[in-house]
C-alpha cells in the first residue's frame, strides 16, 4: 500500500514538473524579443513573417518602431529615412551605405515592385523630380521607413500616397559593397 502511494505521489510530482517546464517554455516564447517582432509583424502589421524570413531585420525595425522623424538625424531620439536605411544595413546586412536616398540609389540595381525581395530598397520621388526617400521592403508590398510625419513605420506600397510617389526598387549591387570598404 505504501509502495502504491509513493508511486502515484512521484507520478503526480512528475505531472507537475512536466506542466511547470511546459508553462516556463511557453512564457519564455511569448517574452523572447523575435518571437515578439514576428507576433508583431504577422498580427499588428499583417507582414508574413515565416521561416525563410530575416528575423534580424524585423527585430531591428520592431525596436525601432515609433522613433520620431528628425531630418538628419541619426538616434532614437530621432532619425531619418536615409539614416534608418544605413542603420539597418549596417547592423542587420553588415553593409555600409550612402547617407542620402539619392546616393544610396547609386549603389543598386533599380528594380520594378513586382521584382522586389525582403531587404530590397524602395524609392520615392516625393513632389520632386529627385528621389527623396526611401525604405526597406519586407514583402507583402509593406515597407519600412522613417516617415517625416509617423517616424518609423511600416507602410504599403498600394497605399495611394506612396503608390503615387513610388519611383523604383533597388538591391545593393555587390561592386558598391566592395567599393565602399576599399575606399
Amino acid at each position: 500500500m505504501i509502495k502504491k502511494f509513493l508511486f502515484s505521489t512521484l507520478i503526480a510530482l512528475c505531472s507537475i514538473t512536466a506542466l511547470n517546464a511546459q508553462t516556463a517554455k511557453e512564457t519564455n516564447k511569448t517574452e523572447d524579443p523575435d518571437n515578439l517582432a514576428s507576433q508583431y509583424f504577422g498580427q499588428v502589421m499583417g507582414v508574413a513573417v515565416d521561416a525563410t524570413s530575416n528575423i534580424k531585420l524585423y527585430k531591428f525595425i520592431y525596436e525601432w518602431i515609433g522613433t520620431p522623424y528628425s531630418f538628419g538625424g541619426n538616434t532614437k531620439k530621432g532619425i531619418d529615412c536615409s539614416a534608418f536605411t544605413k542603420a539597418i544595413y549596417d547592423k542587420v546586412f553588415n553593409t555600409t551605405l550612402l547617407r542620402s536616398s539619392r546616393d544610396i540609389f547609386s549603389m543598386v540595381d533599380p528594380l520594378s515592385k513586382e521584382e522586389l525581395k525582403e531587404g530590397d530598397l524602395v524609392f520615392f520621388k516625393i513632389k520632386s523630380s529627385r528621389i527623396t526617400h526611401i525604405g526597406i521592403y519586407l514583402g507583402d508590398d509593406r515597407f519600412a521607413h522613417a516617415s517625416s510625419s509617423r517616424g518609423v513605420v511600416i507602410s504599403n506600397l498600394t497605399e495611394p500616397y506612396y503608390a503615387r510617389y513610388f519611383y523604383r526598387g533597388g538591391r545593393v549591387i555587390e561592386s558598391a559593397k566592395k567599393q565602399l570598404i576599399e575606399e
